[in-house]
């Protein structure tokens, strides 16, 4: 049988090499449950409109369904002579039930039917995806909470910056999740638009009642108007972005932990069965998974500059081009999902290596922007403590001494204003204490924080 989309226009049947070549169905036939999904409610809704029977929808609606759980079971084959899923669904319904099979395209489009089917698809994987962040967030507050005493250097151009809490650097992770969150859940709005009915570009002049087919799907709205519905991927590539941008945020953090886990950093002990071995160095116990992750940040942006590239150069309306966004789109999700999950598996098996880290806390002069501060409490201009404390710096470093190890005597040398109290800043733990703004790494605040995010994430 030939395929249902060439009509009798055609004299010649379609060459095996163009058949081949224009397929979809190796990719999209994931997309089976949404587009049964929608054929029943596109068929429920022409039955309450008079233009097809009740017995005919109930029958379509029947068989679709008996189509989709041989789908399930494995059962069913699909068919590069049929192109894509919806036509290899219809092909099988058409089969069984004949001409009334042949009415359920009555009203629509591939155009439109596509549409749905990926916004009803998008729609599931941010629902999914939502639920992965915030497992994520929640081992990473279980983290913060067991590590809130722990402190740690943070760093600037890669180099020795301030003191902070560990529980305050896995905060910000929760903070960077939370955007993601939001912005899917934004997203989701977007996506949540119901394009069926639209038809090929123009609509229909059948009485079909679009808002029907939009609440049985639960979309929350239509997509208005019927030539941006059949041109239209936005959705497409805001979801695309919104993986992008979850992807670069857990790549930053393994890039972190990749570091910490060197013999250099001695910061984080990363669990074994997400390592792997060298096939020549017996000793080697390698970050791979870490690596992965941030490796596979480069396909996921990689398919969002392939969605730009594949609709910045097309006309208005639906165009073949299109079928191209769906390997980008299925492969983005998966690897972000597959990431996320990883990713959690690894934050709740890791530990920080605390004795490691405190052996080498003090280096780095981590305390100097507290000093600094101090001196601006007293009074002192900003910029004349900021040199001020440069040089005490310097001084620090060609004595070989940490801040506070410099005796007083010499620290009054280089300025008057200089008092014993200076020493109540100086030293890691005592500058962490220092700390009183809002967000930033204070013991009581990153505790609070805590507290917050747990009822948040409850």
């Amino acid at each position: 049988m030939a395929s249902p989309s060439r009509s009798g226009a055609f004299e010649v049947n379609v060459e095996k090499s163009v058949e081949k070549f224009t397929e979809s169905i190796s990719f999209d036939h994931r997309l089976y449950k949404q587009d049964i999904t929608g054929s029943i409610a596109h068929a429920e809704m022409l039955a309450e409109q008079g233009i097809i029977s009740a017995e005919e929808s109930d029958l379509i609606a029947h068989h679709l369904r008996e189509i989709e759980s041989e789908i399930e079971s494995g059962k069913f084959e699909f068919q590069m002579a049929f192109e894509d899923v919806h036509m290899n669904i219809e092909h099988a319904l058409i089969e069984r039930i004949g001409d009334v099979g042949r009415k359920l395209h009555t009203g629509r489009s591939r155009n439109d039917q596509v549409s749905t089917d990926q916004r009803l698809w998008i729609r599931e994987q941010i629902d999914s995806l939502v639920g992965q962040l915030v497992s994520l967030q929640k081992s990473l507050v279980d983290f913060a909470e067991r590590e809130q005493s722990t402190i740690i250097p943070a760093y600037t151009h890669m180099q020795r910056a301030q003191p902070v809490l560990a529980a305050h650097y896995l905060l910000a992770f929760c903070e960077k999740f939370e955007r993601d969150r939001g912005r899917l859940e934004d997203c989701r709005r977007r996506v949540n638009q119901c394009s069926l009915g639209t038809a090929a570009l123009a609509g229909t002049s059948l009485a079909i009642d679009r808002d029907l087919v939009a609440r049985k799907l639960q979309f929350e709205r239509l997509v208005a108007n019927s030539l941006d519905s059949s041109s239209d991927r936005d959705y497409v590539i805001e979801f695309v972005f919104c993986l992008s941008l979850i992807a670069t945020h857990l790549s930053t953090l393994a890039e972190d932990w990749i570091i910490w886990s060197t013999t250099e950093f001695d910061f984080i002990e990363l669990p074994q069965a997400f390592c792997t071995g060298s096939s020549i160095m017996p000793q080697k116990i390698n970050p791979d998974v870490m690596e992965l992750i941030r490796g596979k940040t480069a396909r996921v942006i990689g398919a969002l500059q392939t969605l730009f590239v594949l609709t910045k150069g097309l006309p208005m309306s639906y165009n073949r081009d299109l079928q191209e966004d769906k390997p980008a789109l299925f492969d983005a999700y998966e690897t972000v999902s597959a990431c996320l999950d990883l990713t959690n598996q690894v934050v709740a098996g890791s530990r920080l290596k605390a004795d490691s880290i405190a052996q080498g806390i003090e280096q780095g002069y981590l305390d100097a922007t507290s000093l600094m501060e101090y001196l601006i409490k007293k009074g002192m201009p900003q910029r004349k403590a900021h040199h001020l404390i440069g040089t005490v710096v310097r001084h620090a470093m060609q004595t070989g001494k940490q801040l506070n190890e410099i005796p007083i005597e010499q620290y009054r040398e280089m300025d008057a204003d200089f008092d014993e109290q200076i020493y109540s800043v100086l030293g890691v733990e005592n500058a962490v204490a220092a700390f009183v703004s809002d967000g930033s790494t204070a013991p009581n605040k990153v505790a609070q924080a805590i507290e917050d995010w747990k009822t948040r994430l409850a």
